[in-house]
């Protein structure tokens, strides 16, 4: 069975960048008859906030992205210890005493003579007696995994293809700082073979990291996941922009966005598959294929989210969306105004036009007139804009523009707007010709 992981920290709100990942994991794993699991990455108990792991879950339900079970790092400290006691014993980790100036100033000397600033290892020169020493002075080590340097590191990526790191060019990583507390790369590696994860797929930020955990997974006697890592997103300028780093879904809530059309436009960003205004998720998940996944940067255009997010507003039916919209208004009021719409918020704005107040405009005297004739008109129907404009237009002489417009302008204040046929009856006949009258003497 394919079962895939999302594993945010606690640490702030979940971005845009974090949402594309979250789904493309829900994706892979529902396609295949799988499973999609939330692992809170809390291990960092200063930063992690009980707020945002809410509000982590409230982002997920808002995007439809359900998860078939959900565990947090904190909960699990157990089992990190006792790996970490099994790579001890097996020699696999170290005691480092450098303190964070000395390892910059090893990095800066490295740079300097044009070198790559991999840690070399001096934590390991020390013998017994000089490690006592440190820890006599009240110095508490940090511990490395400590990589084999004997075989270069592969795996087939599903999105890069086949990836090949020499372990000489990889600095040993800190699993552990000194005050005992854990950083990522071990507590996920064992995470996963806990969970028997079978398909990670992150960001191309974490490819080395990658690297390091394949050794991890072969030193725990596990048998790695496979692994893929998809483009970044960028902005539309094509740079890495700060702001993608901020916008999470209360931002897009707030602007009226639709989680359907924020899935729509993840689901087939960074691939060679078009992005379209698609809101079955049965269709995304059709086409989902990480061979269509490509290695450009993915860019992320709010212009475009906001295209899809219209016309999915378009094709939304009254039943889906009539819990939602301004009291008093029904399907005929929906579908009157649907089309005008590029946010489900702005229907309030748009039925004011039906239950007032309107703006009131400045007509010219012969408008003035014509609007006063118009209030008169005998008849209404079932299409009262074709008989009024029928009638008028055979009275007065007048066609296009200026027998449309000014009855548009006094009818709702403004230029433009829904279907005058399809709003006109929903106006009213009483409330129709009040507005004429008003219009016609100023």
């Amino acid at each position: 069975m394919t079962i895939t992981r999302f594993a945010p920290s606690p640490t702030g709100r979940l971005h845009v960048g974090n949402i594309r990942t979250a789904l493309h994991n829900w994706m892979l794993a529902k396609k295949a008859g799988g499973k999609f699991l939330l692992r809170i990455d809390d291990t960092d108990a200063e930063r992690s906030k009980a707020e945002y792991v809410d509000a982590i879950r409230a982002d997920l339900a808002w995007l439809g992205i359900e998860a078939d079970g959900e565990d947090r790092q904190s909960d699990r400290l157990d089992l990190y210890e006792a790996a970490f006691e099994k790579l001890n014993a097996a020699g696999r980790v170290y005691p480092a005493y450098e303190t964070a100036q000395e390892l910059e100033l090893k990095r800066k000397v490295l740079l300097g003579r044009g070198l790559p600033p991999i840690y070399d290892r001096g934590a390991l020169d020390l013998s017994n007696k000089e490690r006592a020493a440190k820890e006599a002075e009240g110095i508490q080590p940090h511990w490395r995994f400590k990589l084999d340097h004997d075989t270069p590191i592969t795996w087939v990526d599903g999105v890069r293809g086949p990836q090949k790191f020499d372990p000489d060019m990889l600095s040993d990583p800190v699993i552990r700082r000194a005050d005992g507390s854990w950083l990522y790369m071990l507590p996920s590696a064992v995470d996963d073979i806990d969970m028997s994860v079978t398909n990670v797929l992150r960001g191309e930020d974490h490819v080395s990291n990658t690297a390091v955990q394949i050794q991890m997974f072969t030193a725990l006697g596990a048998e790695p996941p496979s692994f893929a890592h998809e483009a970044l997103l960028v902005g539309r300028e094509g740079k890495l922009s700060k702001r993608l780093g901020s916008l999470g879904c209360d931002a897009f809530r707030e602007k009226g966005i639709e989680a359907a059309a924020l899935v729509a436009l993840l689901a087939r960003l960074g691939t060679s598959l078009p992005v379209e205004p698609i809101g079955e998720r049965e269709v995304l998940l059709e086409t989902f294929d990480l061979s269509t996944f490509g290695r450009a940067p993915a860019k992320f255009d709010d212009a475009e989210l906001e295209r899809i997010n219209t016309v999915l507003v378009h094709q939304m039916s009254f039943a889906d969306i009539a819990h939602r919209l301004p009291e008093g208004m029904d399907e005929a009021g929906w579908h009157a105004i649907q089309p005008n719409l590029s946010t489900v918020g702005e229907a309030s704005e748009w039925w004011r036009l039906v239950t007032g107040p309107i703006n009131r405009l400045e007509f010219s005297e012969e408008d003035r007139a014509y609007l006063a004739d118009a209030a008169k008109m005998p008849g209404w129907g079932e299409d009262p804009w074709h008989l009024l404009t029928k009638a008028l237009k055979q009275s007065t002489g007048r066609k296009g523009k200026a027998l449309f417009l000014p009855l548009r302008q006094a009818l709702t204040g403004m230029d433009h707007g829904p279907d005058m046929k399809e709003l006109l009856p929903l106006i009213g006949e009483a409330e129709a010709r009040a507005r004429l009258e008003r219009a016609a003497h100023g």
